[in-house]
């Protein structure tokens, strides 16, 4: 039942496993009650949007006979979006956010528009959103303008895996168009729903990454039988830091029933030779390896601050202006800005890129036989010469790790006037939520050769039996996806295979 906070797990319900949404009856009282209150407000006042023009056009007045016609005008006007759609996940997504925000009822919209909207969601049918068009300031106007347009049955939509015109949707499904009484052109374009759509599905598949990355951190140093006490209590306790404490301890929790990991002081603190004065084991490992806890916590702690905007900014109110029926009065301001999504998407796609980084780090750790001292090079389990192991897959990797190191600049400081220069300083958040979107998606191919190259270095070592439950349990599902690799064959729908596992 949504009401009026709508936490992550309940948008993953949504998004994700599609369960179906039922408004509570004590919201539609008051989105009932805010429409109520505009309807006479309006009557005798200038109000933007209602009776004046849009952006630098809110300096003429409209005409009464013409009010209607404005909304679908908005609507219209704004659908000029370019490039590829959005995927139905992220339409779906948007969709969710912008009915978020209308439930906060303080838009003064109809009912309807809450009623077709949860149409559209539990039916699936999802409006053609071109990626282009927002520079994230009076919200994502362009690619909410898509949305309007298939609700009041123009445009296209997705349904059942074709493309389809709105209106016929709308009969298939015994639908009427969305019918405009005071503002909802404008309440339906104006706000912050696709940047904060996407960046929650974002903030899910980062947190995804982010499981995976500790998993296979373990099993990394489960392959070096490294000491243990990188990741001891007393240790990162020593630095406070919360992401820190939290990665130690999950990796802790993982690395409890493994036989790999070694305890230094059973080793290095009892009977030393007083003679030896080289060690040919590492007293320290490298610190891709033993620095994970101090490196994926800070990650952890983007994550989660990450969350605490973006769920913050799912349910609020951020459209222009604000109707408030509890003080009677309606507020003109900018809570429409993307600010807070657009730099949160930031720092989310510099975190991950720097899991992406650790992540290829501990690749070339594992392919580079003069590092690791213990496997072939590029862990190749065939003939060496003849055959090439993972020779070929870490370029992809590389690669795609220098794409993320590049587009992890900035997004948010990218502001460029526009709009008659009414605009003059904008968030530019959509395109900083879908540059964290490929961010993330590369992340996902990166991990997925990693964990190739951790089943090839464990079957190399004949060490599966040594790992940790958890650990052994990814390999096996690695193993599933990605059959051992003896003779060289081409690999890129094994990449495929693990990265489809990884995100579901």
């Amino acid at each position: 039942m949504l009401d009026k906070f709508l936490n992550i797990k309940d948008f993953e319900d949504i998004v994700f496993h599609k369960k179906e949404i039922k408004i509570s009856q004590n919201v539609i009282k008051d989105v009932e009650k805010s429409y109520d209150f505009l309807k006479q407000f309006a009557k005798d006042k200038i109000i933007y949007g209602i009776n004046t023009g849009f952006g630098p056009m809110a300096q003429y007045r409209i005409d009464e006979g013409q009010l209607v016609e404005l909304q679908y005008n908005i609507i219209r006007s704004h659908s000029v979006g370019a490039g590829e759609p959005l995927d139905d996940l992220y339409v779906r997504a948007a969709m969710i956010a912008r009915l978020q925000t209308l439930l906060q009822a303080k838009s003064g919209v109809h009912l309807s528009v809450i009623e077709l909207l949860t149409e559209f969601i539990n039916r699936e049918i999802y409006p053609l959103v071109p990626q282009h068009g927002s520079v994230g300031a009076s919200g994502d106007l362009v690619q909410l303008a898509h949305v309007a347009l298939a609700l009041i049955g123009e445009g296209k939509v997705h349904y059942k895996s074709e493309w389809k015109n709105a209106d016929e949707v709308l009969k298939i499904n015994h639908l009427q168009p969305l019918k405009i009484f005071i503002r909802e052109g404008l309440s339906i374009t104006n706000g912050t729903a696709v940047m904060t759509g996407i960046g929650l599905v974002n903030l899910l598949n980062a947190k995804t990454l982010l499981d995976f990355s500790i998993l296979a951190s373990v099993w990394l140093n489960e392959i070096t039988n490294s000491y243990d006490d990188f990741i001891c209590e007393p240790l990162n306790a020593a630095k406070h830091h919360a992401g820190q404490a939290v990665v130690a301890r999950q990796m802790r929790e993982i690395a409890a029933e493994s036989k790999s990991l070694q305890k230094r002081e059973n080793i290095l603190y009892q009977n030393v030779s007083r003679v030896q004065k080289v060690f040919k084991e590492k007293i320290q490992s490298y610190y891709s390896l033993r620095c994970v806890p101090q490196i994926l916590g800070t990650i952890y702690d983007t994550l989660q601050n990450s969350e605490n905007v973006l769920i913050n900014e799912l349910n609020s109110a951020n459209d222009n202006p604000i109707v408030d029926f509890q003080t009677q009065n309606v507020y003109h301001g900018g809570n429409f800005h993307g600010d807070y999504v657009s730099f949160e998407m930031d720092k989310m796609k510099i975190a991950i890129t720097k899991l992406t980084m650790l992540s290829e780090r501990h690749l070339n750790y594992l392919c580079h036989d003069k590092i690791n001292e213990i496997l072939p090079p590029f862990v190749n389990l065939g003939i060496l010469g003849l055959n090439y192991g993972l020779q070929a897959a870490q370029f992809t990797a590389t690669s795609t790790t220098a794409e993320n190191q590049t587009l992890a600049f900035p997004n948010y400081i990218h502001s460029i006037p526009n709009n008659n220069d009414n605009q003059d300083i904008v968030s530019m958040g959509t395109n900083s939520a879908l540059i964290a979107k490929r961010v993330i998606d590369n992340a996902f191919e990166v991990l997925a050769i990693e964990l190739m190259a951790l089943a090839q270095a464990t079957d190399f070592l004949k060490t599966e039996n040594n790992l940790s439950p958890k650990t052994r349990k990814l390999y096996q599902n690695i193993r599933k996806n990605f059959k051992i690799l003896i003779k060289d064959r081409p690999l890129y729908e094994d990449i495929e295979r693990i990265v489809i596992f990884l995100k579901s």
